[in-house]
């Protein structure tokens, strides 16, 4: 079993772990110390025993708080998913038919002729305004 010298606050431990787990204590080490660093860093120098138990009581604290948050994150999910199930479940609506009127050639072709004998009388009538 490997043993592994570790920092808290500054000060060294030897801690033995399984082999192959040597990143994950080094890992959680690490952040007991950072805890523990933030401790000395307000209280000044404090004993041992206490320091890390208000470093690990620290960390508890933020773990419960990231428990909270996964739980309501869970929750919400679980909410979208019973929705996304309640729309699944629900019937198609029908579609709406909508009906476009065609228009036949012949009224096309008239509409056409009638607006070319428009322009033509627009353009009879600007150019006797402009001869007058």
């Amino acid at each position: 079993m490997p043993e592994v010298t570790i920092n808290i606050g500054s000060r060294p431990f030897q801690v033995a772990c399984q082999e192959g787990e040597e990143h994950f204590l080094q890992s959680a080490a690490a952040l007991l110390d950072h805890e523990a660093s933030t401790l000395m860093d307000q209280i000044g120098r404090l004993p041992e025993a206490r320091m890390l138990l208000m470093a690990g009581l620290m960390l508890a604290d933020k773990a419960a708080g990231t428990d909270d948050q996964l739980k309501a994150l869970e929750d919400k999910v679980a909410q979208q998913e019973a929705w996304i199930e309640e729309f699944q479940s629900n019937p198609q609506p029908e579609p709406t038919r909508v009906e476009v009127a065609v228009v036949p050639d012949e009224v096309t072709q008239t509409l056409a002729e009638l607006a070319a004998r428009a322009e033509a009388l627009a353009d009879a009538a600007e150019e006797k305004a402009a001869a007058a």
